[in-house]
């Protein structure tokens, strides 16, 4: 399986995941389409949020740490319902998969 990204087939793993990262915004479109998720505000808020962690620390948070974060810094308030809500296989993950970053580590990151 692999995306088509600005007229490009992106190589993807078995499971959806860009092999190498894509920032652009066509990225997170195509990938989220793919994966059923109609983007809002909040769906931007926090892949640009972990997509500014994997550039700062080569990876990202796994759902506990992601979680802590995003309701400190990036949505006030948000609980672990609101993150499915918006992420329903996975806020770690699949956050990760249509912020077109690769596959995180372990269970959801570190």
């Amino acid at each position: 399986m692999g995306y088509v990204i600005g007229g490009v087939e992106k190589d993807t793993d078995a499971e959806g995941y860009l092999l190498e990262p894509d920032f652009s915004a066509e990225a997170v479109r195509v990938i989220a389409e793919a994966e059923g998720v109609e983007l809002s505000d909040d769906h931007w808020k926090v892949i640009a949020f972990m997509r500014d962690k994997y550039r700062d620390d080569g990876h990202t948070p796994n759902f506990r740490n992601m979680l802590k974060e995003v309701a400190e810094n990036v949505l006030p308030g948000c609980d672990s319902k609101a993150l499915y809500d918006l992420f329903p296989t996975g806020p770690a993950k699949q956050a990760c998969k249509i912020g077109g970053l690769p596959q995180p580590y372990g269970k959801g990151g570190y």
